[in-house]
Parts: structure tokens; C-alpha cells; sequence
């Protein structure tokens, strides 16, 4: 960027630009986002090969808005050829370490080298721009570079959570046409290999449009190209290659001038039922507000070593993929889990790497709140700048201990909440406001029109809960749903003519801090009041007796629905019915007799999602007898049985005081 020095780029985004605080440029964004979003790609220095002639069309309205009309460029070019131009070509890009504690870095200049290679060589093996390629990888620097070189020849990348199994996978690769997949031989998780290789070989024969299979190994020192025979015959024969190989046989490529709306990514994401949507996210939208979030907003610094434990199927790890790289800052990926091999990895990592940006999850926060204190106290965390959270609300049990135990005072907490079909976020904190209250969001990202209202669209008064809602297009937004227009509409332009509905609950207090309530689809309309989830949860989890949560309404004949809660204890905490009655009193206390709970009930483990959601709706499903749908995004889809096995134990057989029956 043209402008240098140590002030946060927020800040000298708003002196660039003469505006004196940070809720005045959230409100000139929703009225000007032409000039809003043309002043970020220049603060950024975007490089178009062709400049565009118009920023924004809505002539076919918002839900179909049109970005950088008449321009060219490319996401990977500005990832690398721009960085690198910059003077960040001999700069560490990625570093990474194993479970077993093995290390490996790229430098910029390397990791351009490598996508360009491959590049050639997909371009060799026949792949043009259009085609869908299947990215099911694990925390490697390979999947950085896959995704790159993809995207940089025109090709759409298709990122995988690295968990799937063969249904989710032929799923995804039949629903997008896939071409071809690039994969690895194996990964490990908490000690134990998963053979990624063998799940592409069993899918292989299902889905007709798959020509080609890429495959990275995992130790370096083994040959990638001759891995084949341990997989079957058909994979001998059926166009794999080893990623070694694939770099060998094409010339170099550079990336290609593409009509700045030419599609780079197909992300799924899961709905209720039926099969996972796939958002579709372009070159400029997708870099341009992966700019705007980390590269302003959340501070990321071209100094800043970032760790954000995550998996490239979640959008989390194509922001990280396009945003470090955009920033010039070095991401280290971790293969395995954050508490493996030992229970404080996480915090070992911070450490080791002198890690300056740390993502975390809340879900995660809570895990480690379970441990013992010196599992985080005997790590110097100096090193941390910043620390970025999404996925499930917070409590303010967990924000406190994450803000004493692992900021230590020193790196603010900033909250990022937003969604697959976003791009990125719609609520963050920023370092303005680093003193922001616990739980809750500094406000809107600018660009998004963000407004809290009712099921009518009417803006809803300081303190009441709402619907989350975009009054304005934003040119991160998914680009409708691959191939199917009529249920992007229904998904999210229907429900309120003119407002994109997130499908979130969201209030601002009176001092302004805005709060995230959890799905509104989890909505509890208990006794004529209505409540999300997450109120109830937060209730549960400050007792200290369980770790987590999921509150559910269920049919009563009495009320028309009540509260069940379904918990995992606390680390120490033996289940029994005075547990149960603290629980329930401390929801009644909160909330009123209304919310008091019918049942309580405790099983081993949650089902949740790669992002760590707490799916409740699955929890919900088992517990009344219907449809679980969609679960291939599930991180433990074996917990889904343990719920099964909670709510048989509604009957005699299942001893007691496993669970507290209804009534």
C-alpha cells in the first residue's frame, strides 16, 4: 500500500478519507457503497489488468447485483504477483507443522513458483477456466497452493472439509461437475491417519464428470507419483497423477486476465434439509472484502503471524488463504487439533511461532476452560497483537477467561460474525474500540447496511431482539446458488421483500454494542414469549456445571412448546438430580417459571459443525422423531448416535441418572 507507518489501517483509512469516526463511515458505505467499495480496493491497491467502467450495477436488482462491470483481474495475481511486487517475495508465507511435530515453510517467492507449476500443469492436463476442481485437503501448504493455482487459470475451486466422507464428497463433486479433485494420501488426527486418497478412490466411479485426481503426499520424502497401487486398480488406471508430477509436466503459468465477475470459488454450505447449497463467490467480490475484513477491519498486518486452527472446506480457511497473502503477513497451518498431542497445543504454537493474530472459536474456548489452569498459564502468549473469534456466541464466562488466561490485557478480543454466503463477515469489533463488552460486536462492517429488524422489516428500538438484515448488496455476496436461482431467492430475499435475512438473531443495547443471539430458526416461543437459544445456554454454562449446550423447544400440550436442554457435563461434575434441579432453577431465575425447563439431559458429546456450531436443529430432530437432514458437515457425526441413545433412554431400560426423563 502507498501508505506506510504503525497506525492501524482502519485509522488511516478514516484520515485518508476525512471521516472523523468509525459509525460515520459505516453509514456513508450504506449510502455510497460505489465509492465505499472503490476506496477499498484502492487503499489496497487492487490491481485490475483492466480498469472497470462501472463499480456497481443493480438493474436486475439488488439480489442480483453486478460488480466491476467492464474490468479484468485476477484473485491469485493479487494474492502473489501483486505481493511479491511489493517487496515480499523472500518473506515467509506459510509455515506449517505436522501432529508429530515436523516443520515446513514457503517463502512467497516459492509458493508463487509452486502455483504457477501447477497452474501449467492443470492447464496441461486439459483444465480451463470454468471447470470445477474439487480441493479435499488438509492443513498443508499444498492446499494453499491448489486453491490458488485454481483460481488463478480461470478454474473454479471447490474446497471440501477434509473429514467428509464418500457421500459428502460425491455430493459435492456431482452436484458442481467437477472435473477433478486434488487430494492428499493421508492426514493425521489425533494420532491417527486418515487416508484421504482411499475416500477420493471410492467416489471416484460416482461421479461422471471426474477426469482427474491430483494427489499431494504428506511426507515430503516420498514419492508422490507412484502411491497408486495401495488404492486399487482403478485408480492405476483412472488419470491420477501425484502433485510432484503435476508440477513437472506444465510450463509455468501466469495467472489470467478474467472478467473481474468470473466465478473462483463453490463453497456448500448445509441447510436444514436437502442437499448443501453451493454459494459462488467471485475474483473481485471475494478479495475485495477478504481486504476489507482482515486487511482493515480486523487489523492484519503485513508483520503478523497468523494461526486460525480451521479446515479449507469452512469459508474461515479460504479468507485466511486470500487474505494473509493479500495482507503480505504469514499463516501458519497446524495439522490435527488444537489440544493434540498435548492438551495445550494451541497455546504451545502462540508460543513456538511468536504467533501475533490468533483466530479461535468459542466452542474451542470452552474446551480449554474444561482443562487445568497451568495447561494455559504455562505458555508465555506475549507474542499475540490481536485475537479474532466466529462461530457460536460467546458466554461471558468464556470471553472473560479467554480475555484474562490467553489477552493477558494486552490483545483485544474481536468478535466476527457473517456466513458462508456473505464472503466474510457482517459484524466485527475493530482496534479503535478495543474495550468493547463482553460478547458483543463494536457494529455493522461497513458495506453491509446491517439493521436489527422485525418479521415485517421495520427497524426494531434499542434493546429488542431481531432479525439480522442487509439493506444493501454487498460485493462479497454469494452470487446466487449454483444452478439454482429460485432457492437463492427463497433462502434469503423472500422472507422480507428487499432485505437479504441473514437467518441470525441480533439486537443493539443502549450504549450500542451489537449482540448475536444465535439462529433465528432456533427460535423458542415458549408461553406467547419468544427467546433465542443462546439465552438459555449462557444461563446453563455460568452455573459451571455443564460445558456445553443446546436449548430446543419441543411440543407441550400445556404451554405449546418448552425448553429441553441437552448438556455435556463439566470436566468433575458427576450428573445426578440435584445437578439437574440447579440447571433448571438457574434458566427459571433468568428468565422466568415460563423457560423453566421440562427436561434435562446429558450426553458425552454435541454434534457440531467444522466451524464448531452447536447444531441444534440435528439435536432437535432426534429428540421429537423427525428428519435429521443434511449431516455431512458435522465434525463428530458419531454423536448424533450418543443422541439417539439419550432419547431411548427416555424409557425404563436406560438406568438412571444418565438422564432425567420428561414429565
Amino acid at each position: 500500500m502507498s501508505e506506510s507507518g504503525t497506525s492501524p489501517p482502519l485509522e488511516r483509512f478514516l484520515r485518508r478519507h476525512g471521516i472523523p469516526d468509525y459509525d460515520q463511515l459505516v453509514e456513508r458505505a450504506a449510502r455510497e457503497p460505489e465509492w465505499f467499495w472503490a476506496a477499498v480496493m484502492d487503499f489496497h491497491e487492487l490491481h485490475f489488468f483492466k480498469p472497470y467502467e462501472r463499480l456497481l450495477d443493480v438493474s436486475k436488482g439488488p439480489e442480483w447485483a453486478e460488480w466491476c462491470i467492464g474490468g479484468t483481474t485476477n484473485l491469485a495475481y493479487n494474492c502473489l504477483d501483486r505481493t511479491i511486487a511489493n517487496g515480499h517475495g523472500q518473506k515467509t508465507a506459510i509455515l506449517w507443522e505436522g501432529e508429530d511435530a515436523s516443520r515446513r515453510s514457503l517463502t512467497y517467492a516459492e509458493l508463487a513458483a509452486m502455483v504457477s507449476r501447477a497452474a501449467g500443469g492443470l492447464t496441461s492436463l486439459g483444465i480451463r477456466q470454468g471447470d470445477v476442481v474439487g480441493l479435499f485437503l488438509p492443513s498443508v501448504p499444498e492446499a494453499i497452493a491448489a486453491f490458488l493455482a485454481v483460481v488463478s487459470i480461470g478454474a473454479i475451486a471447490l474446497p471440501m472439509f477434509s473429514g467428509f466422507g464418500p457421500r459428502a464428497v460425491i455430493e459435492r463433486l456431482s452436484d458442481a461437475g467437477a472435473v477433478a479433485v486434488i487430494t492428499a494420501d493421508r492426514t493425521y488426527r489425533r494420532g491417527r491417519p486418515i487416508e484421504m486418497a482411499e475416500v477420493i478412490a471410492a467416489v471416484t466411479g460416482e461421479v461422471p464428470t471426474l477426469r482427474h485426481v491430483v494427489v499431494v503426499a504428506r511426507d515430503q520424502g516420498s514419492d508422490q507419483g507412484s502411491d497408486r497401487g495401495r488404492r486399487g486398480p482403478e485408480a492405476a488406471e483412472g488419470g491420477w497423477v501425484g502433485w510432484h508430477d503435476l508440477l513437472a509436466r506444465g510450463r509455468l503459468a501466469p495467472a489470467a486476465a478474467l472478467a473481474a465477475e468470473t466465478p473462483a470459488m463453490l463453497v456448500y454450505t448445509s441447510g436444514t434439509s436437502g442437499k448443501p447449497k453451493g454459494t459462488v463467490h467471485s475474483h473481485c467480490g471475494f478479495m475485495t472484502k477478504a481486504a476489507l475484513d482482515f486487511g482493515l477491519i480486523l487489523d492484519l498486518r503485513p508483520t503478523d503471524r497468523l494461526l486460525w486452527m480451521t479446515d479449507l472446506g469452512w469459508l474461515t480457511g479460504p479468507i485466511l488463504a486470500v487474505a494473509t497473502p493479500l495482507v503480505g503477513a504469514t499463516l501458519l497451518l497446524a495439522e490435527g487439533t488444537p489440544d493434540y498431542p498435548e492438551p495445550g497445543r494451541l497455546w504451545r504454537l502462540v508460543q513456538d511461532h511468536g504467533i501475533s493474530f490468533l483466530g479461535v472459536a468459542p466452542t474451542m474456548v470452552r474446551g480449554f476452560m474444561q482443562q487445568p489452569p497451568e495447561h494455559v498459564e504455562g505458555y508465555d502468549l506475549s507474542s499475540l497483537r490481536v485475537t479474532a473469534s466466529t462461530g457460536e456466541p460467546w458466554t461471558p464466562e468464556a470471553w472473560t477467561w479467554f480475555r484474562d488466561k490467553v489477552c493477558g490485557g494486552r490483545a483485544p478480543i474481536l468478535n466476527y460474525s457473517g456466513g458462508t454466503e456473505i464472503g466474510g463477515g457482517i459484524l466485527a469489533g475493530n482496534v479503535l474500540r478495543p474495550d468493547v463488552e463482553p460478547c458483543g460486536f463494536v457494529g455493522p462492517i461497513p458495506g453491509m447496511g446491517a439493521v436489527v429488524v422485525d418479521e415485517n422489516g421495520t427497524p426494531i428500538a434499542r434493546g429488542g431482539v431481531g432479525e439480522l438484515a442487509l439493506t444493501v448488496p454487498s460485493i462479497g455476496l454469494t452470487r446466487g446458488l449454483w444452478r439454482d436461482p429460485a432457492r437463492y431467492i427463497e433462502s434469503y430475499w423472500s422472507r422480507i421483500p428487499g432485505l437479504w435475512v441473514q437467518g441470525d438473531f441480533a439486537s443493539v443495547n443502549a450504549g450500542g454494542t451489537w449482540f448475536i443471539h444465535g439462529r433465528s430458526d432456533d427460535t423458542l416461543k415458549i408461553a406467547g414469549k419468544r427467546t433465542g437459544p443462546a439465552e438459555i445456554e449462557a444461563l446453563l454454562l455460568a452455573t459451571g456445571k455443564v460445558a456445553e449446550a443446546a436449548a430446543i423447544g419441543v411440543p407441550d400440550p400445556v404451554k405449546g412448546a418448552a425448553v429441553v436442554c441437552v448438556c455435556v457435563p463439566a470436566q468433575g461434575v458427576a450428573v445426578s438430580p440435584e445437578i439437574v434441579e440447579v440447571l433448571k432453577r438457574a434458566v427459571a431465575a433468568g428468565l422466568g417459571t415460563s423457560f423453566r425447563p421440562k427436561a434435562v439431559v446429558f450426553v458425552a458429546d454435541l454434534p457440531k459443525t467444522r466451524s464448531m456450531k452447536i447444531m441444534r436443529r440435528v439435536v432437535r430432530a432426534v429428540w421429537v422423531g423427525g428428519e435429521v437432514g443434511d449431516l455431512s458437515g458435522l465434525v463428530n457425526p458419531e454423536s448424533v448416535a450418543g443422541l439417539r441413545a439419550c432419547v431411548a433412554g427416555q424409557h425404563p431400560a436406560v438406568p438412571r441418572p444418565v438422564i432425567e426423563t420428561l414429565g
